[in-house]
């Protein structure tokens, strides 16, 4: 009379003479899965609803996935994913630069040249904030140019006004 294997899985020392049950043949074919069978596809979470169909005048439900004899299949888990991408910091530190400059005008030129600065570094690392340092080039050279307009126009003035008192 043969012993069952003991639980743990290792062989039981008494029973080293007595013949074994051979090893699977690792040559031979695998059972073939039915056709149409998809092993990511979940199983029918309404298993009665069919069972009821078939004895009332509703439409049959489609047939029950897998099939009879095949474990359900597991749900793969979602994980983590990529990490995301972090935004470059000068290019925020130069966007906030160029737009104080509408009130200070002078930290707009400021801006513009760390938003060029930041756009090199983000095509070099690879980082999210490419907008933002645009903006902030855009911004920034506008409100410079915008601030030498205005500079010109108070030269202008001053000089007009310098020329009309020294000629009267």
């Amino acid at each position: 009379m043969t012993q069952p294997p003991p639980a743990s899985g290792w062989p039981d020392p008494a029973s080293a003479g007595q013949p074994s049950s051979p090893p699977a043949d690792p040559l031979l074919p695998v059972p073939a899965q039915p056709a149409g069978y998809d092993p990511y596809r979940p199983a029918d979470p309404y298993p009665l609803i069919d069972q009821y169909a078939a004895k009332s005048d509703l439409p049959p439900a489609p047939a029950q996935y897998p099939p009879a004899g095949y474990p359900p299949p597991v749900q793969p888990g979602y994980g983590y994913g990529y990490p995301p991408r972090s935004t470059n910091s000068m290019a925020l530190v130069a966007l906030i630069l160029s737009l104080i400059g509408i009130g200070s005008c002078i930290t707009a030129p400021i801006g513009a040249i760390m938003g060029h600065v930041a756009m090199r570094q983000i095509r070099e690392t690879g980082e999210e904030g490419a907008g933002m340092a645009k903006a902030a080039i855009i911004v920034g050279w506008i409100l410079t140019g915008f601030f030498a307009l205005a500079v010109l126009v108070y030269v202008a003035i001053f000089i007009l006004w310098a020329t009309a008192v020294t000629t009267v």
